[in-house]
Order: structure tokens, then C-alpha cells, then sequence
């Protein structure tokens, strides 16, 4: 079954809560934390996305789908574990050795999170493959980390395509999630490669009909 992932990095702040609200109502699976530390990526979220977080926690109990976009990610898990995400991702840029990428892939399991492992547009699957029999997701980002409103980059479905064609041959239990430029029709071409979690922002949030929006995703 697809799954939807609402990225909230573009809702404003001033209508939050209701926009929040809206989302659960509309059926989503999840609410994707866009974290950014203005170094792995020029934009930085830590704030807001530490604001919206909090509030969701209090407010909802869908999940959160946490996604450091950030060098550091160590201080990162420790800031978000007391809010018990359903799922935090990491992206291998930025852990560069077996040592401290198996360090930080603990580290999360320790929290009772899932754990997820991202990778950009750039960067080849062979730098994932070794550990997706060791975490809960795979994220292919279908876009470069860091801005919304984006179109999605169809060469990094065959990205997708072969990583769900190395976990069934593997008999590897894990979710594919897409992030980027996925909307009505994206969707399904990120679903037909092997994605099961769509990560959907702007499509959602400026739809006049969340509910709509969300179902054709599905």
C-alpha cells in the first residue's frame, strides 16, 4: 500500500496548527520533518522545524518522519528522540565511513525510531546497498536537498528501480520513500519504479482540497 508523507517545510507559520489539522484529516501517514542545518544544505530549518515538531507531537499521533539534512547528525537524534519519531533518516553524504555510518545507524535504533538512510540525486546506490539489510527505509531523493517546489529529476527513478530490484533478490524487508517533486503524476511513476512512501509538500499544501490531494497520491 502507498503511503503519503507530508513535507510541512513550506506551511506558514501562521495558520500552523490548522494547516496540521487539515493534513491528519486528509488521511496522510505521516508528517515529514524537513531538518536543515544551513551547512549539508545552504537553507537552515532547525527552529522552525523544532517548533512545528513540538506542535504536532502535542496535537497529533501520526508519525513523524524526521529528515536531517545536516552534518552533524549525532546532536540531531538526541534533540529529536524525546519526541519519539516514528522514523529518523540520515543521509550517507555526510556520515563518509562504514564505522560512523553503522555508529549513527545504532545510535537511532537506541532511540526505539526506525531508521532511514538517504541518498542525493549524485550520489550512486552502491554507497547504500551495504546497510539496507540494517535499517527501515531507503530515501531517494528525487530532487537536490534543500529547496521546495522542485521538479522531480526522472533519472533518479532508476535509482529507484534497481534498489527495489536488489531488496526483492535480497528478500530485504524495507520501505522506499521518494522526496521531491512528487504530485498526481510523478506519483505514479515513483510507484510503478518501487517507491511505497511518497514525501509531498507544495502539491498538498496548495491544494485547495488536502483530501483530494492526498487520495490521488494514494
Amino acid at each position: 500500500m502507498t503511503e503519503v508523507s507530508a513535507s510541512v517545510l513550506t506551511v506558514e507559520p501562521d495558520n500552523a496548527t490548522s494547516v496540521f489539522y487539515n493534513l491528519e484529516t486528509s488521511k496522510i501517514n505521516y508528517y515529514h520533518i524537513d531538518v536543515m542545518d544551513g551547512k549539508f544544505v545552504k537553507k537552515n530549518t532547525k527552529k522552525i522545524m523544532k517548533d512545528y515538531a513540538l506542535t504536532i507531537s502535542h496535537i497529533s499521533n501520526l508519525g513523524l518522519d524526521v529528515h536531517f539534512m545536516v552534518d552533524e547528525v549525532d546532536e540531531f537524534i538526541e534533540d529529536y528522540a524525546n519526541l519519539e519519531p516514528e522514523i529518523m533518516t540520515f543521509h550517507i553524504e555526510t556520515t563518509k565511513t562504514e564505522e560512523k555510518t553503522n555508529e549513527i545507524i545504532k545510535k537511532i535504533k537506541d532511540t526505539g525510531s526506525r531508521v532511514g538512510i538517504a541518498l542525493s540525486p549524485d550520489t550512486s546506490i552502491d554507497t547504500v546497498i551495504p546497510y539496507l539489510d540494517k535499517v527501515h527505509m531507503v530515501l531517494v531523493m528525487t530532487v537536490v536537498p534543500g529547496l521546495g517546489g522542485q521538479k522531480l529529476i526522472p533519472e533518479t527513478l532508476e535509482k529507484v528501480r534497481k534498489i527495489k530490484e536488489y531488496i526483492d533478490a535480497n528478500n530485504i524487508d524495507i520501505d522506499i520513500e521518494v522526496d521531491g517533486g512528487i504530485n498526481d503524476q510523478t506519483s505514479k511513476l515513483a510507484v510503478e519504479a518501487g517507491a511505497n512512501i511518497l514525501v509531498s509538500g507544495n502539491y498538498i499544501i496548495a491544494s485547495e482540497d488536502y483530501k483530494k490531494a492526498v487520495d490521488s497520491l494514494k
